[in-house]
């Protein structure tokens, strides 16, 4: 499915029935890296999967920066009068997520970030190494957003009001002290290190990933 949003072209899939589970993937990848774990979650949830902006079927040759991307995603949750928002991002789609919480407290119930990070130098420095020689050898808008940004302050994590699972490998690019701070800044949180994982593995592996947040994402009922 297709909806125009923020002036521009978003790809989307939607399952299911029941309160809003949007789930926004990582830097170079496409609503796809759920596909195993969608059917599981349709059964409490309406899901929403998005490609973003320059990713997957969305719209390519956009600007791209975290702040934009977490606009797109606060354009749609409106054009669907979307409300009592969850929440699953992966890498990028942790930074965005972080954003749109931050931003839209009140609209935004639950939120899974796996992965993610609030400076470039959270990523470890090898790492960070790897990305400026691939984007030096083959200049990529997406890997010098990894470079440049995000900028996420104690600050704006202290404006989540939603719960928050916090997860990331044992072995991830984000440095384990990252991930601490994030679950530190965000009042309600949840922290969990997968052992032995590394940034993507237990993400990729939608059996172990959903068995991870499952018991968080629990239906949301209001009684």
């Amino acid at each position: 499915m297709e909806i125009t949003v923020n002036q521009i072209r978003l790809f989307y899939t939607q399952t299911g029935h029941g309160q809003p589970l949007l789930l926004l993937h990582g830097n170079g990848e496409d609503h796809s890296l759920f596909t195993d774990m969608i059917p599981k979650l349709a059964r409490d949830y309406t899901v929403y999967a998005l490609d973003s902006r320059d990713h997957g079927q969305s719209q390519h040759g956009l600007p791209l920066s975290y702040q934009l991307m977490a606009d797109d995603v606060m354009a749609f949750a409106d054009a669907l009068h979307l409300h009592d928002l969850n929440l699953v991002g992966f890498s990028d789609g942790a930074v965005v997520t972080m954003l749109v919480a931050s931003q839209r407290p009140a609209q935004v119930h639950k939120i899974v970030l796996a992965g993610g990070n609030l400076t470039p130098e959270g990523v470890k420095f090898t790492s960070r190494i790897g990305v400026k020689l691939a984007n030096w050898r083959h200049p990529d808008p997406k890997l010098a957003l990894m470079l440049n940004e995000p900028h996420i302050d104690i600050t704006t994590l202290s404006r989540i009001s939603a719960q928050a699972f916090v997860i990331a490998g044992a072995k991830d690019v984000i440095k384990k002290e990252e991930t601490v701070a994030i679950a530190s800044g965000i009042p309600t949180s949840i922290l969990r290190i997968v052992p032995n994982a590394t940034h993507s593995s237990y993400v990729k592996d939608n059996e172990q990933f959903y068995h991870y947040i499952a018991a968080f994402l629990q239906p949301y009922r209001t009684e």
